[in-house]
């Protein structure tokens, strides 16, 4: 575990050590997606993570599919990021902005102009979502056009830009977990005709163009992505050539020289050997549900530069602090997971308070 409190390069960085805060959806926004007043003081006192990256952030008005989320294309939205990435700088962390279009994933119900949610096809992911009236089916999406498709490209590059601007160090686009970019990955959500469908090399354009496009706006050192080969959630079906789709794609996104590639690990150890392989940058990797006791085995056996957790950094603000001395760990509060207040967001005790209680 020792290597996991070495120093690390990611991009234009040193972080000062192998573990980042794996982003997590807490929808404590306000609903104009303007991140919340608690959030400055929840992501500082997780600065001492190598890497802090954020919760699912909208890139436009179309890329919100849950209730109270942030978004990063607004002055306002710039305006409230800004006390969040200053508060982690003064501890001497550093933050990238998850860059997170919901696509199908969405309900009119939850998004500002209470439109139809947009996606590669109009495919329903046969799955409810909650709105501000309770449980509800999630409708089908409207089918983005080849134009629009293009645009959309162009609302991740504005978002990047603002992020930026908000103080981020970077931004990770979310190229997992069901969301529009993965729809786009998937034949079960994905049955377009033109340049962004059918094929292999189709199906990857969008994330490969959505990464160009950012890159090229705000540094290839400062872009990230992550992606999630062989999730099955939400409708989400890869098909037989989902392992050959993600060889091609990390491939391609190789050429670009991004910060880092984040994967959130299904399973296929071979996958993700190949992956190790064909990218030769700085990977951190995530497996959901890891046991403390296997807590920096992929940094020590090489398959990866940096590891990412999720619930054990949210339960344990001075996470780093209990791995160095064994110290136990807080457990996370899932009743307060999403939307609330400071209960389960910014009160989990540090190790000397609880050491106190």
């Amino acid at each position: 575990m020792t290597r996991l409190f070495t120093p690390v390069h990611v991009g234009r960085y040193t972080l000062s050590n192998r573990l980042a805060m794996a982003p997590m959806t807490r929808s404590r926004a306000q609903f104009d997606g303007t991140p919340g007043a608690l959030a400055a003081e929840y992501y500082a006192q997780r600065a001492s993570m190598g890497l802090i990256v954020t919760e699912g952030t909208q890139p436009s008005d179309d890329g919100q599919g849950y209730l109270t989320t942030p978004g990063i294309y607004t002055d306002a939205h710039v305006a409230g990021w800004r006390a969040t990435t200053d508060a982690v700088h003064a501890k001497g962390g550093h933050v990238f902005i998850q860059l997170m279009h919901a696509g199908r994933m969405s309900h009119p119900a939850n998004t500002p102009h209470h439109r139809q949610g947009v996606a590669p096809s109009a495919v329903a992911p046969g799955t409810q979502m909650f709105t501000p009236t309770g449980l509800q089916d999630i409708p089908a999406p409207r089918a983005l056009t080849t134009e629009e498709v293009r645009r959309t490209v162009l609302d991740f590059r504005h978002a990047a830009r603002r992020a930026i601007e908000a103080g981020a160090d970077g931004v990770e686009i979310h190229g997992a977990n069901a969301y529009l970019v993965q729809q786009f990955l998937a034949p079960s959500a994905n049955t377009r005709t033109d340049e962004y469908g059918g094929s292999i090399e189709n199906r990857a354009r969008f994330a490969i163009e959505v990464a160009a496009a950012i890159a090229e706006e705000i540094g290839a050192d400062r872009t990230a992505i992550r992606l999630s080969p062989g999730t099955t959630m939400w409708g989400i079906d890869e098909g037989g050539e989902g392992p050959a789709l993600y060889r091609y794609l990390v491939a391609e996104l190789d050429k670009l020289k991004l910060a880092y590639l984040h994967v959130a690990h299904q399973g296929n150890e071979l996958l993700l050997a190949d992956i190790r392989k064909l990218w030769k940058g700085t990977l951190i990797l995530n497996r959901p549900g890891r046991a403390r006791g296997e807590i920096g085995a992929d940094v020590a056996a090489g398959l990866a530069d940096l590891e990412s957790y999720g619930q054990m950094v949210l339960a344990n603000p001075d996470f780093v602090t209990r791995l160095k001395t064994n110290a136990p760990m807080n457990e996370a509060n899932r009743t307060a997971f999403f939307g609330g207040n400071e209960r389960g967001y910014t009160d989990y005790p540090a190790l000397s308070e609880a050491q106190e209680a």
